[in-house]
């Protein structure tokens, strides 16, 4: 596990950028995995920014998104399609049939679980995989409890992750309780990941994900075995490490 330590929120998304930058230029068809919420914004604009200045293009790459809230249609504004459409995709030269997220109205969601895995798996291992952190260390949306072992699947958001997830509803009461999620084991398959985490609240679990043991209570602390992760943190983030 390395771990990157930088002022602030700029600079992370810019560290990130860069390395997502140079994985898409050095691999022929780069397979990317995605994250949603607050912390990638930064690095998505970084990554517009550089493609409008023609720095990189984004033609070959392909996209896999980590999660999608069960109940909300693709066009609802609180929907990560809608999301990654406004944050990213809209405003780079990707082509939309590379983009991949899971289906969170399909009228079988256990099936749809099993079709997102096996569309991964037919297209190839991602080469990076970009991760938040969730304060009860989530990643995507495997909660604490979620089998190390476990694949794309329907999740139960615990009270934690609704009431962090709130700020994007206009009320508490309309944040969805369930989600389809890339599984852990799923995750962990990916060449190269970084996770991302900035201020003061992330603090606790990065020092859980960094120094704690590995145990699938905090879900984060497999990282601790991949041979290729990098943590990304501000120094608010790392203000608890030793």
């Amino acid at each position: 596990m390395k771990i990157v330590k930088v002022s602030d929120y700029q600079e992370m998304s810019e560290w990130a950028g860069k390395q997502v930058i140079e994985k898409v230029k050095s691999v022929r068809q780069p397979i990317l995995g995605l994250a949603t919420g607050s912390t990638p914004e930064g690095l998505y604009r970084y990554l517009i920014e550089a493609n409008k200045n023609h720095d990189v293009s984004f033609e070959n790459v392909t996209t896999f998104n980590l999660d999608e809230y069960i109940g909300l249609d693709r066009d609802d504004p609180n929907s990560y399609h809608y999301f990654m459409k406004e944050k990213l995709f809209d405003q780079i030269d990707i082509d939309p049939n590379r983009t991949h997220l899971p289906n969170g109205v399909a009228a079988d969601i256990e099936q749809e679980c099993l079709d997102y895995e096996a569309l991964i798996k037919k297209t190839g291992v991602i080469d990076l995989q970009i991760l938040g952190l969730g304060v009860n260390g989530h990643i995507a949306f495997n909660e604490p409890g979620t089998s190390f072992t476990s694949r794309t699947q329907r999740t139960d958001l615990v009270e934690e992750t609704i009431e962090a997830n709130a700020r994007f509803f206009e009320n508490k009461a309309d944040v969805p309780t369930q989600a389809i999620t890339m599984g852990i084991e799923t995750i962990m398959e990916s060449k190269e990941i970084i996770l991302l985490a900035s201020g003061e609240n992330k603090a606790e679990a990065v020092k859980r994900l960094v120094e704690g043991e590995v145990t699938e209570d905090f879900p984060a602390s497999i990282l601790q075995k991949h041979p290729h992760v990098t943590i990304v943190i501000d120094e608010a983030a790392a203000s608890l490490l030793k």
